[in-house]
């Protein structure tokens, strides 16, 4: 190969790196050229090995025109690097460091966590402590152990989710509440807050929602402990010494015997009136047993309410779809709520 050849071939490739140099906007791209153009794998690199297939005359004379020509291509970088830092240096001098941050937006608990999170902050300063267990359950600990009968409406396909291998979505977290009895030992004084899952959905109920039931065992546990708890739950959470509270008989397998309780409220019309808060009990004495707890020298209380019940009176909303539509123009609302 002659060393015109060799020539014409560099002035090839230096026409194309001084165009690809010139094009760079950022160091990033300038190292991306030098390596392209004046790395081990380039193509000058590929020239200069020809230099072993000519003579000493032809030698000496291309390399001295391929170092001549390497020279002239660093200095381009170099002062292309320059060119590039200047102008980041020109940004940063015009920048004014003092100026103040910009404001970024900053999200919020969900209302139902906020009502949780006060709930069981209520409950934990009366001394129970906070369990969970598993939303995926077996039928013992969702049905039998809370003495649930198999002809029980509670079964019915059309309250639960099952799964095909018989587990099910939990429909209360009593669940937990057995587990808690079968596993600690006595006395028992616990809440099981979480999520439960029912075949049901309107503006007061939806497939999924939250409860926080409690339960306390130990001996010479009476009604009127449930009832001072219970009254002493409600007046803190609603903040109102005055508040009136009723107990109705009721029926549930596992408390005997079982209450629901009711709260006074204003409704939309403003007329007083009564409203369902929570269901409560002595803990049924075959629950106990299906716990290996005996019923003769043990006795306890259980409860459960719903959260977002709660949310609804304490925030006064109507529908409780509201909570799960995810418009943030209905949940800003209570971005700064403290409860």
């Amino acid at each position: 190969m002659s060393v015109e050849k060799l020539k014409s071939d560099l002035e090839k490739v230096l026409k194309k790196a001084f165009e690809s140099i010139q094009k760079s906007e950022n160091s990033e791209e300038i190292e991306k050229a030098r390596i392209l153009y004046l790395g081990k794998k380039s193509q000058i690199n590929s020239l200069m090995k020809s230099l072993s297939n000519l003579d000493s005359q032809q030698k000496a004379e291309f390399g001295k025109y391929l170092n001549e020509a390497k020279a002239k291509l660093t200095s381009f970088l170099e002062d292309k690097k320059l060119s590039i830092s200047s102008k980041v240096k020109t940004i940063n001098d015009n920048f004014d460091f003092s100026m103040p941050g910009r404001n970024s937006s900053i999200g919020s608990l969900h209302p139902i966590t906020k009502i949780m999170d006060y709930s069981i902050e209520i409950f934990e300063d009366l001394k129970f402590e906070c369990v969970e267990g598993p939303e995926i359950e077996d039928d013992f600990h969702n049905f039998t152990a809370l003495n649930i009968p198999e002809s029980h409406p509670a079964r019915a396909m059309h309250d639960t989710f099952y799964f095909e291998d018989g587990y099910l979505l939990r429909t209360h977290t009593s669940s937990v509440q057995i587990r808690a009895m079968r596993e600690k030992n006595l006395p028992i004084r616990v809440i099981a807050p979480g999520k439960v899952y029912r075949k049901d959905s309107d503006i007061t109920h939806t497939p999924m929602f939250h409860q926080i039931e409690g339960l306390y065992i130990d001996t010479n546990v009476s009604f009127s402990n449930l009832k001072s708890i219970i009254n002493t739950f409600l007046k803190k959470f609603f903040e109102n010494d005055d508040l009136k509270i009723r107990f109705r008989p009721s029926y549930f397998p596992f408390t005997e015997p079982s209450a629901e309780v009711d709260i006074e409220y204003i409704n939309s019309r403003g007329e007083k009136s009564w409203l369902e808060i929570l269901g409560c009990g002595m803990v049924h004495p075959n629950v106990l047993k299906m716990a290996k707890i005996d019923p003769s020298i043990h006795s306890g209380y259980a409860f459960g309410l719903g959260v977002e019940r709660l949310a609804m009176l304490k925030l006064e909303i109507s529908d409780l779809r509201l909570f799960y539509e995810n418009d943030l123009r209905f949940l800003e609302q209570f971005k700064r709520a403290k409860l």
